[in-house]
């Protein structure tokens, strides 16, 4: 039977104890590593769920998994059986595992409709075998919001209340959209408690390289002074959130009961920064003396992308605090130190 968190715990805002345990799926990933960390320190046990098909098993993972509260199992999200095998004592589930990356989808569309579906689905059947889930936090994508921007005129910032439309169903990268589409009526028809949030361009360390911040840090790490760096659609703009402020929003979205049945954007609403600025920022970071090549827009890339995020901050009581240039100071530093000056591995 679904428990609030007054009637499970009256340990917050102190430490839980470690009875107290929160199952991440796709923990191994980006988002998950960052939340298990901040949740474990916060005192709760944390068990994460991956395949390893993206999130890697590095030192980083390995000094997590090193702390008495965290665990992991290796389990496909595809199978039931072993999803339902994880157990029924879970005051929370945060659901991130998904086939992600505009790579992946282009070449797997289908895969990404049917898996995405599946693995949703298994973990609704776990959630529903939980004796006092409080929540079930979904993951969902900024990208429901393309078919809108397409077809329709989208406000930016966008607001969650934004009517969704579908880009062409026969391209493949409609997909991934459609699948989180998906994935939130699901949820809401599960008869779960849950909360439903769309992260927008959250970066930082072990992200991967398939983000326009490490993208543009490794870029600049390995040019030379008086280099130029190519940069494609420099006048469009984003509005970026570093990780630290969305697992606090993410936090503050598990524990606060006003967040129970919502849908939330997740992010930074302002400032909006062009792409230009973005690089230069990079560069200056890194500490050399490159040029800018600003090269044609990226074909469907729109020209601003930033989350209206009024809703979140009121029901959660916080707003991003990390400003970007200390926020790529922290991500230029973790990746030079384990990445770019020994070929380390990162998120597929």
């Amino acid at each position: 039977m679904p428990v609030s968190w007054s009637e499970s715990s009256k340990y917050w805002p102190g430490r839980w104890p470690v009875s107290e345990r929160i199952l991440i799926t796709g923990g191994a990933g980006f988002i998950g590593f960052h939340l298990a960390k901040r949740l474990i320190a916060e005192g709760f046990g944390v068990c994460l769920v991956d395949n390893h098909t993206r999130g890697i098993h590095d030192e980083s993972l390995e000094a997590l998994l090193s702390q008495p509260r965290a665990s992991i199992v290796e389990a496909d999200m595809l199978d039931r059986d072993a999803v339902l095998a994880l157990g029924t004592d879970y005051l929370a589930i945060f659901h991130l595992a998904a086939i992600i990356g505009v790579r992946h989808v282009l070449k797997r569309p289908y895969d990404v409709l049917l898996h995405n579906t599946r693995m949703l689905e298994n973990v609704l059947t776990l959630a529903k075998h939980q004796r006092r889930l409080s929540r079930l936090l979904f993951a969902s994508t900024s990208e429901v919001y393309a078919g809108t921007l397409k077809h329709f005129q989208l406000s930016v910032p966008t607001p969650e209340n934004t009517a969704l439309a579908l880009t062409n169903i026969s391209e493949p990268r409609t997909s991934y959209m459609l699948s989180k589409i998906m994935g939130e009526s699901m949820v809401h028809q599960s008869r779960l408690p849950f909360t439903i949030f769309r992260p927008h361009n959250v970066y930082g360390p072990r992200m991967g390289m398939a983000h326009v911040v490490p993208e543009q840090l490794n870029k600049a790490f390995h040019a030379n002074d008086g280099d130029s760096l190519q940069v494609f659609s420099p006048d469009h703009r984003r509005a970026f959130c570093y990780i630290d402020d969305a697992v606090e929003m993410l936090r503050r979205m598990l524990i606060n009961e006003a967040c129970r049945g919502a849908t939330l954007n997740l992010g930074t609403q302002s400032p909006e920064v062009s792409i230009r600025d973005l690089v230069r920022v990079c560069i200056d970071t890194c500490g050399k003396q490159l040029n800018i090549e600003e090269l044609h827009s990226t074909p469907g890339s729109p020209a601003r992308r930033a989350p209206d995020m009024q809703k979140t901050n009121q029901l959660i009581g916080f707003e991003s605090e990390i400003g970007l240039r200390q926020g790529i100071q922290e991500t230029w530093a973790w990746y030079r130190e384990h990445v770019f000056t020994r070929d380390g591995a990162t998120a597929r």
